[in-house]
């Protein structure tokens, strides 16, 4: 095991990352003030973990109670966060009680996000068990659910105690979930870290086949890179809204095919080449840096053409976008491979002729 750390001052938190992390006691311990601990996890995710993190939390001394929600980005509303509440207040979880939040993404943001909001807050631990919650959603604390006219419109930022990153987990992981993993991988190299694309062109294909050091490296490297910028910019104010590259067409992309239908990476990785093409065509991303990024994610197996949806229907989605400053949209664009930049004031029609381009 080998630790990093999210540095926030008095709200500092570590990073674990290696294997077979899930079933030690001593990992949970320090964050068992009150001696109570709910676990929430998906219906998929609970036959493979839940009992060993259960098994764990016993052993660390903690009263243990389960909350299992439904998969998937479509169970990431109201309904399912008044079921982790309604969970916590059967169970008599105080304000001292610990969330553990397992499972990906979805899971990372509703646990999180309920508990930020339970009993005005409680403490709770990240255990993601995909690709995509390990490298990205479980560091940083932003915590969400959607609204039916936006993805994460409702939330808060909510620091985690500690990420146990149990690389063993994506062994377990089906394909199409991993190479979605993999679109977040991408995202880090392309907005901050030239080298790591270097790095990430040589191995993609023993990221894609689950070498195991191969991917602790990749795991290790976007941890280190987002716990630099959230140490900077906890609250998305500067820096860290470059961790959005891609986002604010990807989040429109999901809107607009349906929650479920695309899988976050997936939308994330069409949304990278639109907004590639919106680099290039204000002058900043040379044409050659297009296509080395279209390359780049086809090699981890992940779409460049979104769905068929218009120009002018992708626009109008993002209207909500939280980048957004002064009801005018904003976005993340590449000065260069591994420098990403925020603009504003980007006129719509070159909005509409990357969202053409990247459908070529």
């Amino acid at each position: 095991m080998e630790s990093l750390r999210v540095a926030l001052g008095e709200r500092s938190y570590p990073i674990h990352l290696g294997a077979d992390l899930l079933g030690r006691p001593e990992l949970y311990r320090p964050y068992l003030g009150g001696g109570s601990a709910a676990i929430v996890t998906n219906t998929v995710v609970a036959p493979l973990y839940l009992q060993r993190v259960r098994q764990a939390l016993a052993a660390a001394g903690a009263r243990v109670t389960e909350i299992i929600v439904p998969d998937g980005e479509q169970a990431k509303g109201w309904e399912t966060l008044e079921r982790v509440f309604d969970g916590l207040l059967a169970a008599r979880c105080g304000r001292d009680a610990l969330i553990v939040a397992l499972g990906g993404g979805v899971v990372g943001d509703l646990a999180g996000f309920a508990a930020a909001v339970y009993q005005r807050g409680v403490p709770f631990v990240q255990v993601p068990t995909t690709l995509l919650a390990q490298v990205d959603s479980s560091v940083g604390g932003k915590t969400a659910i959607n609204h039916p006219r936006g993805k994460n419109m409702i939330g808060a930022f909510h620091q985690p105690r500690a990420v146990i990153s149990d690389v063993a987990t994506l062994d377990t992981l089906p394909e199409r979930e991993l190479r979605a993993g993999l679109a977040e991988v991408i995202k880090h190299a392309l907005a901050l870290d030239a080298q790591f694309v270097q790095w990430l062109e040589a191995h993609m294909s023993k990221l894609v086949s689950r070498e195991r050091g191969a991917l602790v490296h990749a795991v290790r490297r976007c941890c280190e890179l987002k716990a630099e910028v959230v140490a900077a910019d906890e609250r998305e104010s500067g820096v860290r809204a470059l961790l959005n590259f891609g986002h604010t067409f990807g989040h429109a992309i999901e809107l607009g095919a349906g929650y479920g239908a695309w899988l976050h990476g997936e939308a994330i990785a069409v949304g990278m080449v639109m907004a590639a093409e919106l680099s290039a065509r204000l002058r900043l991303l040379a044409q050659g840096d297009v296509a080395r990024v279209r390359q780049l994610i086809m090699s981890a197996g992940l779409p460049v053409r979104g769905p068929a949806l218009a120009p002018e229907a992708l626009i109008e989605l993002m209207a909500v976008d939280k980048k957004a400053a002064h009801g005018k949209l904003r976005f993340v664009v590449l000065e260069d491979i591994g420098r990403a930049a925020l603009r504003g004031a980007i006129d719509e029609r070159e909005v509409q002729e990357a969202i053409v381009a990247a459908a070529q």
